[in-house]
């Protein structure tokens, strides 16, 4: 093992211990309750820090997939056999199974998916909140008695699907599990969850603390794998009822495909190029401060980052050169670092993609206003997939830079000069999953607001998200919703029950026979 990379697999090592995952299979599937090796081909993880192999283990596979279906089809009986309010107390003892494993678990996603311990562990507090928040769900999913005009007695029930499958992606891991495994069993079903074979420690680790606070046997389980294999068994499972995928549009319409193909309603979270609107008028200061946390946190890989700037052109000069100021302040380091803001790229083909669409950007016609390439100082160790805060001004809309996602830490900035205009070049890509409008002038922001393709629209504010408001997208960005009570609602079926309450009963005929 290069020396470089000793500490981090070092530090891995002892991560993994204190976890209680065994040695011998560190990165184990967690498959009714047990720590199971995976059975297909050896996969690598690099360190995204150095650039160096961290760690391999083996792909699942599809018998594995099918023995964590049988056992989240078993357990998910015996979860919805216990009372709605039975299940929100076990809810909220496994939120509370999280505590005392904080700081571990963020460092465990610090060392694997190269964010900021900082912000790592952020993200293990939200997963714990979404625990206590679906929780109190539990035994509020009411029915409905709906005022048939006939005899019957008709009420509605939401009822489980039953078994889901949920894909999540390399960029958050950890809060992407979160996200989808507590509205899932907050409705009663059992999980098989399938992390990116890039990141796939912290959703066993979740899972297994989960777990063990009082949860069924088998009504989580994580398999890990790449997409053509554990992937594909686990979207083709006969005993899977639904599907689940955040992640990027082209392996989205994948999914969607093969849960059609079996009539599998599916919720995809997908991609997003959101507009960032900055009127004149606006607080400049917070503006950009917006407009840097937007598109520069998480090194730019996230689904709702502010990728497009759009600036009203009086003052786009003073916008830019403040953005580019700020750009080159942020301290980009070791993710192990407490003052490190930024760090590297997740992975190789991720950093190749990223640098390969802004020197196709240059060939257009788009000037490098920032950063561009592998940030000047840097440590000694940092020999990964850095990226400095990338500023492209004289971009147009033709562009692909401007219309394709580029999931890393640059920002394109584009003039608009009336209000009518920043709607038109908001809306002009195929993505609508959030967007932002900053000014002073309350009737501008919801009016603007209004008319943007967007799941999520902040004003003079950014990304701004909680478990209890809904998120989702529009066209490229996906359908269905996650979080809030429209996202516990992706993962319930309406049942229509009818009850004869007539003294003679009677059965005739042919669709709606004694209605009216």
């Amino acid at each position: 093992m290069n020396a470089l990379n000793a500490t981090a697999v070092d530090t891995l090592a002892e991560l993994l211990t204190a976890l209680e995952l065994q040695a011998a299979t560190p990165l184990s599937n967690w498959i009714d309750g047990e720590l199971v090796a995976g059975q297909g081909e050896l996969i690598e993880l690099i360190d995204p820090v150095t650039g160096l192999p961290l760690i391999e283990y083996r792909d699942a596979g599809g018998a594995l997939v099918a023995a964590a279906v049988e056992a989240a089809t078993r357990a998910q009986q015996e979860w919805m056999a216990l009372t709605a309010s039975e299940r929100g107390r076990r809810m909220t003892a496994a939120a509370w199974a999280l505590r005392g494993h904080e700081e571990t678990l963020a460092q465990l996603e610090s060392v694997v998916a190269g964010k900021p311990i900082r912000d790592c562990r952020g993200e293990v507090a939200k997963v714990r909140e979404m625990f206590e928040y679906y929780a109190g769900w539990c035994d509020k999913q009411h029915g409905e008695v709906i005022p048939v005009p006939t005899s019957h007695l008709n009420y509605v029930r939401h009822v489980p699907y039953g078994v889901v499958g949920q894909i999540t992606p390399w960029n958050a891991p950890m809060f992407t599990c979160g996200w989808q495994l507590a509205p899932a069993i907050a409705a009663g079903n059992g999980v098989v969850l399938k992390p990116s074979e890039m990141t796939p420690f912290s959703s066993v680790v979740i899972a297994m603390l989960l777990e063990r606070s009082g949860l069924p046997r088998g009504l989580i389980n994580i398999v890990n794998g790449v997409g053509q294999t554990t992937g594909a068994a686990l979207t083709g499972d006969a005993g899977i009822s639904k599907l689940v995928f955040v992640g990027s549009p082209e392996s989205g319409r994948r999914i969607a495909q093969a849960g059609a193909e079996r009539l599998v309603p599916s919720v995809l979270e997908l991609g997003g190029k959101s507009a960032n609107i900055v009127f004149s008028d606006a607080r400049l200061d917070d503006a950009v401060a917006g407009a840097q946390a937007a598109i520069f946190a998480a090194a730019g890989q996230s689904c709702v980052a502010g990728s497009r700037l759009l600036v009203q052109r009086e003052v786009l000069d003073m916008v830019c050169e403040r953005l580019a100021r700020a750009a080159a302040e942020i301290a980009i380091g070791l993710p192990s670092e407490e003052t490190t803001q930024m760090g590297p790229v997740q992975n190789a083909r991720q950093y190749l993609h990223i640098t390969s669409m802004i020197e196709a950007a240059e060939q257009q016609g788009a000037r490098v206003l920032c950063g561009g390439k592998r940030p000047e100082s840097l440590p000694a160790e940092a020999q990964g997939y850095y990226l400095a805060p990338t500023v492209l001004v004289d971009v147009t809309e033709d562009m692909a830079i401007a219309q394709q996602e580029v999931f890393g830490p640059v920002v394109v900035v584009m003039p608009f000069d009336s209000e009518e205009g920043a709607v038109r070049l908001a809306n002009a890509t195929r993505f609508g999953l959030a967007g932002a409008v900053w000014t002073q002038d309350p009737a501008r922001a919801h009016r603007v607001a209004a008319r943007l393709r967007a799941g999520t629209v902040w004003i003079n504010s950014y990304k701004a998200i909680n478990v209890m408001s809904p998120f989702g997208g529009f066209g490229d960005s996906g359908f269905g919703r996650s979080s809030g009570v429209e996202g516990l609602k992706e993962y319930t079926v309406a049942q229509s029950v009818w009850v004869e309450t007539a003294t003679s009963a009677s059965v005739a005929m042919g669709y709606g026979n004694g209605v009216g």
